[in-house]
């Protein structure tokens, strides 16, 4: 069995090797470039998933306690039918809905707090507050107020992506400087023409940093709202039913999914931020 394990540090040590050399290159290809960027994350990820492999396998750890990769792959493959039910519950139906809900209205309340002082005043505080709130406390609230199927943890998901999408619209909108705001004052623009032309795109990033973190935060928030109450399906449900049972490698293998979801939803809110907030010198400069 220390042969998994030897074999493993050896793979280990050449992949380290391979990826401090390749992240030193320059090629001539932006294509080769590109390829590049994404191999080294890739192979570390590799590197890392054999190491675990041989570490379990070298030292004969119980399954109960980590399980091997190979065990997780296995049971993703048996239980695909299981897993694509319980994303469509937790991912689809909560995940998404509470996600454009909270982002959605943390934006529209962020233009009104914008537009009235008074607000701005009165709400931010409270809003600073209720973010504040832990979500083992909210959960359980809105179950027994919207019932244990996903309507709940949409609510819950809501509460958790409305503050910080709230809270970095009003930055981002309060980021243009003084002499920006005279020069439109100067060519009589309206409110709303100083607001879309100006304050909005320059509140592009905060706005983007904002719906990149509740893509994950949606997320967690959804599957931890489940463990409070939910039909029979759904990650958190799934989870928590299956450590009852010492099924470690489907708790795992839920993890998994969660995570690549959780990753390829961030990934798509990167690629948006860098289509829409080009002319910004961060993804400028992550061009070059």
């Amino acid at each position: 069995m220390m042969g998994y394990l030897i074999g493993a540090i050896l793979f280990w040590i050449l992949a380290w090797a391979f990826n401090e050399w390749l992240v030193r290159q320059k090629f001539r290809s932006f294509a080769a470039n590109r390829a590049a960027r994404i191999a080294v994350p890739v192979l570390f990820g590799v590197t890392i998933l054999v190491l675990w492999e041989g570490v379990v396998r070298g030292f004969n750890i119980p399954s109960i306690l980590l399980p091997a990769p190979s065990m997780i792959w296995a049971r993703l493959i048996h239980s695909v039918p299981t897993l694509w039910a319980d994303f469509q519950q937790t991912f689809l139906k909560s995940v998404i809905t509470g996600y454009l809900f909270g982002c959605g209205l943390g934006f529209l309340v962020a233009i009104a707090i914008d537009r009235s002082p008074f607000l701005q005043k009165g709400l931010l505080p409270i809003g600073n507050f209720v973010s504040a709130l832990p979500i083992v406390g909210v959960a359980p609230i809105m179950v027994m107020w919207f019932g244990f199927d996903w309507q709940s943890k949409v609510a819950v998901v809501v509460i958790m992506t409305f503050f910080p999408m709230l809270v970095n619209t009003v930055q981002g909108l309060a980021s243009t400087s003084a002499m920006e705001r005279d020069l439109m004052r100067t060519y009589a623009a309206s409110w709303w023409q100083t607001l879309t032309k100006l304050r909005l795109p320059a509140a592009g990033p905060f706005i983007f940093n904002a719906l990149k973190i509740n893509s994950t935060l949606a997320l967690i928030g959804a599957i931890v709202a489940e463990f409070f109450g939910t039909p029979i399906v759904g990650m958190g449900f799934r989870i928590s039913t299956e450590v009852g049972r010492s099924n470690v490698d489907m708790v795992w293998a839920e993890i998994a999914v969660a995570a690549v979801a959780g990753s390829a939803f961030y990934g798509v809110v990167a690629l948006a931020e860098r289509a829409v907030t080009f002319w910004h010198p961060s993804v400028r400069g992550g061009q070059a």
